[in-house]
């Protein structure tokens, strides 16, 4: 019996069974017993060694740069979240007491929602000594404020609890632009209202982990700011918190049937769309530029492959000689390269896996905190669709990269294989 086939293709009678009948074990087989077989051509095990590890480095590559970029979306947007409302619902017009109670009474039977409060926003621009700064400033309600934002979590001094009449509550950044602290005065002018002039007190600061909101936003009592910006026992909006935001669009179009065109409801995706597709569209960006690594790696596959096939020549002809189709023989060296590609998939996605665990364990990545607002790597893995898509890229890639090889040992002839043996 000739070495280089399997022993599965013989009868215990001697009698070979292979041609048509030969199936998906035995091609297999034949591939793996190629691929494990000692040679005297060390370069071709060199060559699949190396192919395995390049496939193995760009997968690994691939899902901790995607695992990282997806905990900066989840960080970033859960701070973006713990700003603002899931649903905005505002009018072409400030909204009174009366219209407010209707609103709600047409929204309470919504199971979703979990919480509402009204505010009042606008712009300000508030100075300390000689410094002057334009800021949003943003009149709530605190016993219901809670239930929809995590105004209260992000407090580093000072209470909730605090912001009664003429009284502020400040981010971090502005306290530092203004050189403002706790008990502080801060001058209030607006274009509107009544009083051009307001002396606020400062009795808490927050630190929502977001600059732009640190630095131009600015909490005050709901009736404060209803005098400074001149609206009387008026509304800009309701804020809505869901039980989960991502049903944040379902629950949108439901309440804008109940409450009709009068109405404008935003979304907190649609309230800070540009900056999630930027997000996305680098994160596409990423996974484009890491797949070439393993696009690189599958040349070695081809290489190995090609190698292969001029070492197997008289192999593939013997094959033939006895009976063995060319879609066989293809699929021989087919399943050789997707072999290769598994095994390079397998340690890459394990070598991902760990590290992702390593840095999100031991944090030994660090960031600057004054620049990213947060001191470590953020590491989230999402198997569907982030670890799904980056394993079967590879696989596609793997594929393609085994057609050329595997069709050229199909179209050897038995007679030109053996001719020189």
């Amino acid at each position: 019996m000739n070495p280089a086939l399997p022993s599965a293709a013989y009868r215990k009678d001697g009698v070979l069974q292979i041609g048509r009948k030969s199936g998906v074990k035995t091609e297999l087989f034949i591939s793996w017993r190629y691929l494990i077989t000692k040679r005297k051509e060390k370069l071709i095990s060199l060559i699949s060694i190396i192919s395995i590890f390049g496939v193995a480095i760009g997968v690994m590559a691939l899902i901790v740069v995607i695992a990282v970029m997806t905990g900066f979306d989840k960080d970033l947007r859960d701070k973006i979240v713990g700003n603002y409302s899931h649903i905005t619902i505002t009018s072409y017009k400030a909204i009174d007491t009366n219209e407010y109670n209707n609103i709600i009474g047409k929204i309470t039977y919504n199971s979703h929602i979990k919480g509402f409060s009204p505010y009042v926003q606008g712009q300000t621009l508030v100075r300390q000594g000689n410094k002057f700064f334009g800021v949003g400033l943003r009149g709530i309600d605190p016993s219901t404020e809670t239930k929809v934002t995590n105004i209260k979590k992000y407090l580093i001094a000072g209470t909730i609890n605090s912001l009664d009449k003429d009284s502020v509550i400040i981010g971090k950044e502005l306290a530092l632009h203004l050189g403002l602290g706790l008990n502080s005065d801060l001058v209030v002018y607006s274009p509107f209202g009544d009083a051009k002039e307001r002396i606020l007190k400062v009795t808490g600061i927050f630190n929502s982990g977001m600059y732009e909101y640190d630095l131009n936003l600015a909490f005050t009592n709901l009736k404060t700011a209803q005098e400074i910006l001149g609206l009387n026992n008026q509304i800009s909006a309701i804020a809505i918190k869901l039980d989960d935001l991502y049903l944040a669009d379902e629950v949108k179009n439901k309440l804008e049937s109940v409450l009709g065109l009068e109405y404008s409801l935003k979304t907190w995706t649609e309230a800070n769309q540009n900056f999630f597709a930027a997000l996305k569209l680098e994160k596409l960006t990423m996974f484009i530029i890491l797949t070439l690594i393993i696009l690189v790696a599958s040349f070695n596959i081809i290489s190995t492959l090609v190698v292969m096939v001029v070492e197997k020549t008289k192999d593939v002809g013997i094959l033939k000689a006895i009976g063995m189709s060319s879609r066989a023989i293809r699929k021989i060296f087919t399943y050789e390269g997707l072999i290769i590609g598994s095994l390079g998939i397998l340690l890459g996605t394990l070598g991902g896996f760990l590290l992702c665990a390593l840095l999100k364990k031991y944090q030994f990545i660090k960031l600057p905190q004054d620049i990213y607002y947060i001191d470590r790597l953020p590491v989230s893995i999402e198997f569907w669709p982030d670890i799904a898509l980056i394993i079967l890229a590879a696989m596609v890639i793997t594929l393609i990269s085994t057609i050329y090889p595997a069709s050229k040992a199909a179209k050897l002839r038995p007679v030109e294989a053996l001719r020189y043996e």
